[in-house]
């Protein structure tokens, strides 16, 4: 703790400050893409989950078990040295952005699975009545009610996956955990512990925070929106009435 209050080890962090954000930088896109390519994973994965389609479903199913149960560094382990050693070297980087989505992407495939499966049966018979195709009740009238629902664990997926970027430490990433550990490590820049680790923390409080901040916001909005509706339609009834 002593190194927390030293002007040295602050110094040592101000110096070398690119380090950080170049982890930062490397953080950042790690999680962006992967959660690109875990949101894309997860709607193709929960809509086959509830298509109705066995075959469809029993897909969705193996790919959403496997992945949950098996840990995330062994997945990572695997996909950087299995073909490490197969002669295809893949970039760290683009491990963890592979990684990262499909591994978060199995998450989300049951958030949105949850919440198709939260809107009242009516709805799809309505819309099925009215002649919609399964996209256009999808895309219409279904995944926007459910939106509601999946938003605040959607986003406890994003955040979880901006912090499960720490693991490509394990196959020797460029992430920010990685270049703040070479830090405290090095031999020009080790003893800077507490100061190091500290403004890590902070780095990734400024990348998960606002995710939190918008979704509320987001949320708010909709619900309020909702209620509007509501009290449109209860007025429309009152004056049909």
């Amino acid at each position: 703790m002593e190194s927390l209050f030293s002007p040295e080890a602050w110094g040592k962090v101000w110096t070398y400050r690119s380090t950080f954000l170049l982890g930062f930088g490397n953080t950042l896109k790690t999680a962006v893409f992967a959660l690109v390519l875990a949101l894309c994973l997860g709607v193709a994965f929960g809509l086959m989950a509830t298509s109705g389609k066995r075959l469809l479903q029993g897909i969705a199913r193996v790919y959403v078990e496997f992945i949950q149960n098996t840990p995330l560094l062994l997945q990572m382990c695997f996909l950087y040295y299995a073909l490490a050693f197969s002669g295809h070297n893949m970039n760290i980087i683009l491990t963890g952005i592979v990684s990262l989505g499909v591994y978060h992407g199995a998450y989300v495939a049951e958030v949105v699975r949850a919440g198709i499966q939260a809107i009242p049966r009516g709805q799809f018979e309505a819309a099925q009545s009215q002649g919609f195709g399964y996209v256009q009740y999808m895309y219409y009238i279904i995944l926007p009610q459910s939106i509601k629902i999946i938003l605040p664990p959607m986003v406890n997926q994003a955040v979880n996956l901006i912090k499960n970027t720490s693991c490509l430490y394990i196959v020797g990433g460029a992430d920010l955990i990685s270049l703040t550990y070479s830090f405290v490590t090095g031999v020009n820049t080790g003893g800077a512990y507490a100061p190091a680790y500290l403004i890590c923390g902070l780095l990734f409080f400024v990348m998960c925070f606002p995710l939190s901040g918008l979704a509320s916001a987001w949320e708010t909005s909709l619900k309020r929106r909702d209620a509007r509706s509501a009290e449109v339609v209860k007025k429309l009834e009152e004056g049909v009435a």
